[in-house]
């Protein structure tokens, strides 16, 4: 089985984000890159990160209108990512045509609610207070529109799971039972978003913040 865990790399500094991946690298399945990486290195910056070996997850979130987000994600096609991820509240031709036009091999799957987001923000923004019926609602979306998964919360994966048996559930905003939240208001362990229906998690700052890298995410993988 593929190593779960993907290691968030949120930093503007190619080499540091090297250097954390070369410490991890036995312990993850994969290196997830935002916008943070992209914009500060582009393509280029992607493509030395690849050539560590490790599965690629670009986590650039497109959210514009059809034709738009085609374009870029077939500009993205050369580097070949693992996960490319677009906002499923983009719409289902939106979606259709992001998974056109990715590479073969690439997994795309759609964003439902950011784990920032709480009912207050929900309501904020026009939407009911209730961030499990909008996740399982473009979830449904995005299935119909021919998605290989989506990202959500560990409080929605069970739902989603039960709504999309075979999707590909990625599920940020995990920490370890004694991690810091930070700007995280759903969040869950990393063994019980596993054992709810996670396919891949997403590990960021109780990895890259920790005094010693390799031990935290050997400490993560122990409870896995």
């Amino acid at each position: 089985m593929t190593k779960p865990i993907y290691i968030a790399l949120d930093t503007p500094d190619l080499e540091r984000a090297k250097a954390l991946a070369m410490k991890v690298r036995h312990h993850v399945g994969g290196i997830k890159l935002g916008l943070e990486f992209f914009m500060a290195n582009g393509r280029a910056g992607v493509r030395e990160m690849a050539a560590l070996d490790l599965p690629i997850f670009l986590d650039l979130k497109f959210h514009d209108i059809p034709n738009t987000v085609a374009k870029a994600v077939q500009a993205l096609r050369p580097l070949e990512p693992a996960i490319l991820t677009v906002h499923a509240s983009g719409g289902r031709a939106m979606m259709e045509d992001a998974k056109a036009g990715a590479p073969l091999g690439t997994k795309v799957v759609g964003v439902t609610v950011l784990t920032s987001l709480d009912d207050k923000d929900l309501t904020s923004v026009g939407l009911p207070p209730d961030p499990e019926a909008q996740v399982e609602r473009l979830t449904l979306l995005a299935r119909e529109a021919g998605l290989d998964g989506v990202v959500c919360s560990g409080a929605e994966v069970a739902a989603v799971r039960k709504l999309w048996p075979d999707g590909f559930l990625v599920v940020p905003g995990v920490r370890p039972a004694n991690g810091e939240v930070g700007d995280q208001k759903r969040v869950m362990t990393p063994r019980a978003a596993l054992d709810a229906g996670a396919s891949i998690l997403v590990v960021g700052r109780a990895i890259t913040g920790a005094e010693d890298p390799s031990r935290a995410v050997r400490a993560i993988e122990a409870t896995l």
